[in-house]
């Protein structure tokens, strides 16, 4: 996959068939588009291109007031994007500039003079332009004058999958790990650097591997323990993952991810990792003391472990 930082070079892109959007998440709906866009560039001998926006739409035009939660990073949807086969992704800087460009202008300045598109593939609902005055329907009225074809995914394909970044952002904040992978035909995913913390983890048997990451909008489900795998060097290891504030052994409430692994032993400072979550398995507690939360973590893995076997069988 190809990737363009605005729209130098895109004149080079072979017949390029266009959809637009944020497509945070990557979701079953996007992938309903994606597909087809893949499978018309085929037919035609050209190439599948996404457009969309960094940084986020909300962000810009809230002047960084809005509270925006992404289901994922940059380079999470990009890894994704390239796994569902897309051709090229143009990441386009959002700005307030740009966003007071007529629907018109989008069309004639970027899809038709800067890509020299022939097919444009849209979802049903999608909106864009100032004010979001462009749609299918504008689209398709405009087509005969630049030449283009417009190819729209309906109501009913995309509605089939009953999905939509909305419902999966609702999920994850109330730990429903199980409705997020069905949305998102995969587990929802953290990525982050692992770092050393307090190593308090290792005075009670339970060494952990604590994760940093500087996505200021990345969403993050509600706190407490789950079952995850962590991804690294391209290989997965099972193990539990605890989000909170730690309030048996810190005060300082400060959020921390903190990840046991599972018959592991390697030294995995500084390393970038994935972490992969599969389910919610109870809301962080306060433990009276030390002992009390380590027996409470050992009967954390026995239930994650039993969990892992049950899902593999």
């Amino acid at each position: 996959m190809k990737i363009f930082d605005g729209l130098d070079f895109v004149d080079a892109i072979p017949n390029p068939l266009v959809t637009i959007g944020t497509f945070d998440g990557v979701h079953l709906g996007h992938q309903k588009i994606l597909n087809q866009l893949n499978q018309e560039a085929k037919k035609c001998h050209g190439e599948s291109v996404l457009i969309t926006f960094e940084p986020h739409p909300r962000v810009v035009m809230s002047d960084g007031k809005a509270e925006v939660k992404l289901i994922q990073s940059l380079d999470e949807k990009l890894e994704k994007l390239e796994r569902c086969g897309l051709q090229n992704v143009i990441i386009y800087p959002f700005s307030r500039s740009f966003a007071s460009l007529t629907a018109l202008q989008f069309i004639e300045e970027i899809l038709v003079k800067k890509l020299h598109t022939k097919k444009i593939v849209i979802g049903y609902d999608h909106q864009f332009g100032n004010n979001r005055e462009g749609n299918i329907a504008f689209l398709q009225k405009i087509a005969p004058r630049f030449g283009y074809e417009v190819l729209e995914i309906a109501a009913q394909e995309v509605n089939d999958v009953n999905v939509s970044s909305t419902k999966i952002r609702n999920a994850i904040l109330n730990g429903e790990m199980e409705i997020a992978t069905q949305f998102l035909g995969e587990p929802f995913t953290i990525s982050g650097t692992v770092v050393k913390g307090k190593q308090l983890g290792r005075t009670i048997g339970f060494p952990t591997a604590n994760i940093a990451f500087s996505e200021t909008h990345k969403i993050i489900p509600t706190n407490g323990v789950y079952a995850v795998e962590l991804e690294w060097n391209q290989q997965r290891h099972k193990g539990m993952m605890n989000i909170g504030f730690r309030p048996t052994v810190d005060q300082d409430k400060v959020l921390s991810i903190e990840v046991h692994l599972f018959d592991f032993a390697t030294d995995i400072y500084d390393k970038q990792v994935s972490i992969h979550l599969f389910k919610h398995f109870r809301p962080e507690q306060n433990f009276p003391n030390l002992e009390a939360l380590k027996q409470q973590i050992a009967r954390d893995e026995n239930a994650i472990r039993t969990y892992f076997q049950s899902v593999t069988a």
